[in-house]
């Protein structure tokens, strides 16, 4: 039975973008036309997903509303002569059946996962985080590679990864193969924000993995860490250290992941997506040069 059902972690309060995120989920900060979380849900779609969960948490009905049908908005495009509008709710037909549970506590990533395991029960499951987006305007395939390489190999669990400059290190997990051949690996370890020099790879977790159900008696096992939060990636090592065949794939080159975590790259993909517009992207580079400029030909308005 092929892996169809994917685990959407959406209950973060996104602190780093405040006062973004004040009254809004960060998941639905606008990157370029759509809310981040629009881009995820399309690219597990088009990888096969056809069950997906959000863990959501306080403030997030936002989430559920959009992926709602809107019968009223639709009856007003229609009425009002804007029936061209209704294409851009071509999302909500999308063939997925969308399930909501709740992260009543605050208790990081893994708690997160482990609250979906009631609806997930027995059976292998996407995790994609809501506030990441791979691939420019989310036509990444990977999610399906990963589920492909998962069921060949046998795997307990695929992870994706992504190079990062070696000075970055410091801010993921990074992965520890154990032997890398190619674009596809055996991990031997995860180690979590190591210091540069210790580092034992560039290889950064970059937000998509496939798992089967052993992750979850993993994550009961896992103690929780700095501020009690139950870390995913603790329970990953656990499961390499009792003996589960963890792989690595790395990302193919154009379809990297954004991270809408900070502001510095949430400016970075919204001005990336916007460019890549077909409408509106030409406009905007032309503004963005002008601003640019040298300051003898930097309009003065």
């Amino acid at each position: 039975m092929t892996v169809d059902l994917a685990v959407v972690p959406v209950a973060g309060r996104g602190t780093r973008l405040l006062p973004l995120t004040k009254s809004q989920p960060k998941e639905m900060l606008p990157v370029g036309r759509k809310p981040v979380v629009q881009y995820v849900v399309e690219e597990l779609a088009r990888c096969g997903i056809g069950r997906l969960i959000f863990v959501t948490g306080p403030g997030k009905t936002a989430i559920e509303n959009h992926f709602d049908f809107d019968a009223e908005l639709v009856a007003h495009l229609r009425e009002t002569g804007k029936e061209e509008l209704l294409a851009e709710l071509a999302f909500e037909g999308q063939p997925v059946e969308y399930f909501y549970t709740r992260q009543r506590r605050q208790l990081g990533l893994g708690h997160a996962v482990l609250c979906a395991q009631p609806v997930v029960d027995n059976q292998p499951f996407v995790v994609a985080l809501g506030d990441s987006i791979i691939g420019l305007h989310a036509e990444s395939q990977v999610v399906r590679s990963m589920i492909d390489q998962f069921e060949r190999a046998r795997a307990d669990a695929v992870i994706a990864f992504e190079e990062v400059p070696r000075e970055d290190v410091t801010h993921y997990g990074i992965a520890k193969p154990r032997r890398q051949t190619g674009d596809v690996f055996e991990l031997d370890d995860l180690v979590e924000k190591p210091d540069v020099a210790e580092a034992p790879s560039t290889l950064a977790v970059a937000a998509r993995y496939v798992f089967s159900p052993a992750i979850f008696e993993c994550l009961k096992r896992t103690p929780p860490g700095k501020g009690e939060e139950i870390q995913l990636t603790d329970a990953i090592r656990l499961l390499i250290q009792q003996g589960g065949k963890v792989l690595g794939a790395v990302l193919p080159p154009g379809q990297r992941r954004f991270d809408i975590g900070n502001f510095e790259s949430y400016f970075q993909a919204f001005v990336e997506f916007a460019l890549a517009d077909p409408d509106d992207g030409l406009a905007l580079r032309r503004h963005l040069e002008r601003l640019l400029a040298p300051d003898g030909s930097r309009p003065c308005c």
